[in-house]
Formats: structure tokens, C-alpha cells, sequence
């Protein structure tokens, strides 16, 4: 499993999902709110497993790697 989640992409994706898992568990949005568990391990763990399948990545170091 290579890393294909970039720096600012990361901090995007764990700012929404903390948000979205508060506003549910608040209580200010419905139950769709807990989804934001994916976002918020996609980019703790800095895979995404939907990149792979667009041919996406934003990370710098894969781009360089792969320009060998």
C-alpha cells in the first residue's frame, strides 16, 4: 500500500472528517455525519483507496518516484 494522500489534501480530509464525526455526535446533523470516519482515517493513514482506481495521487513523493 503506497502513500497517495499529499500534505495539504491530508490536513483537508482529517479537518472534515473531525468535523462531520462532532456534528453527529452533537447531534446538529443526522447519522450521515459518522461517514466522516473515512475521510479522517484516509488521511491518517495517507492512502485513499478510491486514488488508485482514478489514477490519482497527491503526493509529491509518489510523483517522483514515478518519474524515474
Amino acid at each position: 500500500m503506497k502513500t497517495n494522500v499529499g500534505g495539504l489534501d491530508r490536513i483537508l480530509r482529517v479537518i472534515l472528517g473531525l468535523v462531520l464525526i462532532i456534528l453527529a455526535a452533537s447531534g446538529v446533523i443526522g447519522w450521515w455525519g459518522w461517514l466522516g470516519i473515512l475521510p479522517l482515517l484516509t488521511g491518517l493513514v495517507r492512502y485513499c483507496p478510491l486514488y488508485p482506481l482514478l489514477g490519482l495521487s497527491t503526493c509529491p513523493l509518489q510523483a517522483r518516484q514515478s518519474g524515474r
